[in-house]
């Protein structure tokens, strides 16, 4: 691969980090800081009120950091913010310069931080975090000329010159149906919040089922504060008819059995957990939930006899840092991960520095500094062309890339969890090959000869709606008369 930026410096003492960015004047605040710039107690120093700094080195690459150092997510905030100087110190490059700038994790906060950042010559943006920060500076950003790399994961605020290092929910969940479908599962059923996520995730089902010729049969929606699945996991799998039939032949076999029948008492005595037979109507069921809610989920599905393997449980990668080994009813369950290559060294890197265990979410302002970096070196006056090389680059996270309209591709390995840990089956791609052109997903095509899923949960017409932006030629036609 072309461009490549993993650096394996030896681990620097804390305080030599320290003395190079204070010299370099790497953070920008008003006052004087109380206390060393990678101690966890140094957010206070960082705010958008901040002096002009004057720095006349022509050859020098500004990129303002815009993170929530106080409010509500500060605490992200601030481990983007020690995973950013982990990676400066690693690139060792005294020509880029970074600036921070606190958001307060509001977006009239990430506004005046980004008018700050540009004010004060920034090259590039990395950052903000959340969604509604990224919508509250595009306008200016695009209008200045200066690209942004943030890292939500809602797909709706991205556009050309804004992009993410996020790990969005399209490609999650194109990379987990396409496997499941590569291994011969035809019928998918999705069990999703009734919220902006869980329509994004059907989005993607029914956009990757289609593209990988699957069908998308069942969708159940849920209230995000719901932790009880036992309505809705019954509905879905059809119980009522289907336990109705296993009574009916419950009950013929005890007749066969009473009448002396062996082969009928064997059967019988196989049936005596059975809740329900017959076609559940999916083999594949992805649900993109974490914790005690996705073990109760899936245990309520096994409940009613959608299990593996006549059920194949699929996830995004919300499961990751789950823990789900002992539940036996997750086995055999797939997942995608970002690629974890590299995620050892900088894992160990960070816990050293700040005796803590770094959120994966930091590590994408590692590879963002690192990023910054390789365009400050190839010295393009087209920023956005670098940033969006078809060739992508390899980080921490393993391959990513950026296209156009500002979402990306990473390398995502699919997991199976397993009782004794969790085991990469299908490793992600370690370069890209192709244009990218395969990695967006073509609209659904609505045709009359489109099956409409069965929806419980919800009024199947909004779900149509929100799902595939209009009615579905059927229920259109069902309503008119046709």
């Amino acid at each position: 691969m072309k461009d490549c930026f993993i650096f394996w410096d030896k681990l620097q003492v804390l305080k030599k980090l320290n003395l190079i960015l204070l010299c370099l004047g790497l953070v920008a605040c008003s006052t004087t800081p109380k206390a060393p710039v990678l101690e966890r107690s140094g957010i206070d120093d960082f705010n958008t009120d901040i002096s002009e700094i004057n720095i006349t080195d022509a050859a020098s690459f500004r990129v303002g950091v815009l993170l929530p150092l106080s409010g509500k997510a500060a605490t992200h905030g601030q481990g983007l913010k020690n995973a950013s100087m982990i990676a400066l110190e690693d690139i060792n490059n005294p020509n880029l310069i970074l600036q921070y700038y606190d958001t307060q994790s509001t977006p009239s906060g990430a506004r005046i931080a980004a008018e700050n950042a540009i004010r004060q010559r920034s090259n590039l943006i990395i950052g903000p975090l959340m969604s509604s920060e990224v919508q509250a500076i595009a306008g200016e950003t695009i209008y200045q000329g200066i690209p942004v790399i943030a890292f939500s994961t809602a797909q709706e605020v991205l556009q050309p010159t804004v992009y993410t290092m996020g790990l969005l929910i399209e490609e999650q969940v194109n990379r987990v149906v396409s496997y499941a479908a590569a291994q011969g599962r035809k019928r998918l059923a999705l069990l999703i919040p009734d919220n902006s996520t869980g329509n994004a995730v059907a989005k993607a089902a029914v956009k990757s089922a289609q593209k990988n010729g699957m069908a998308v049969t069942v969708i159940g929606y849920y209230q995000p504060q719901n932790s009880d699945f036992s309505a809705i996991a019954k509905d879905m799998t059809n119980y009522g008819e289907r336990h109705a039939q296993v009574v009916r032949l419950k009950a013929s076999l005890k007749a066969r059995a009473d009448a002396g029948d062996a082969q009928a008492a064997r059967e019988l005595a196989t049936l005596k957990t059975t809740e329900g037979i017959g076609d559940l109507g999916f083999d594949t069921l992805l649900i993109p939930e974490s914790g005690a809610k996705l073990t109760s989920a899936i245990s309520m599905f096994a409940y009613y006899d959608a299990a593996y393997p006549d059920v194949q449980f699929l996830g995004t990668s919300v499961w990751e840092n789950g823990r789900f080994n002992k539940e036996s009813v997750m086995q055999k369950s797939w997942y995608p991960v970002i690629s974890r290559a590299h995620s050892n060294y900088f894992a160990g890197k960070y816990y050293q520095i700040f005796n803590e265990r770094p959120s994966s979410l930091y590590s994408f302002a590692y590879d963002a500094v690192a990023l910054a970096n390789e365009i400050s070196r190839k010295g393009s006056e087209n920023i956005n062309q670098v940033i969006t090389s078809v060739d992508g680059y390899s980080g921490i996270n393993g391959a990513f890339r950026f296209f156009e309209d500002g979402t990306n591709q990473h390398s995502l390995d699919i997991v199976e969890i397993r009782s004794d840990g969790d085991v990469v089956v299908d490793v992600g791609p370690r370069r890209f090959d192709d244009d990218g052109s395969s990695q967006h997903l073509a609209p659904v095509d609505t045709s009359y000869n489109f099956s409409a899923p069965k929806i419980f949960g919800k009024d199947p017409q909004a779900a149509q709606i929100a799902i595939y932006g209009s009615l579905l030629p059927q229920e259109n036609a069902a309503l008119s008369g046709e």
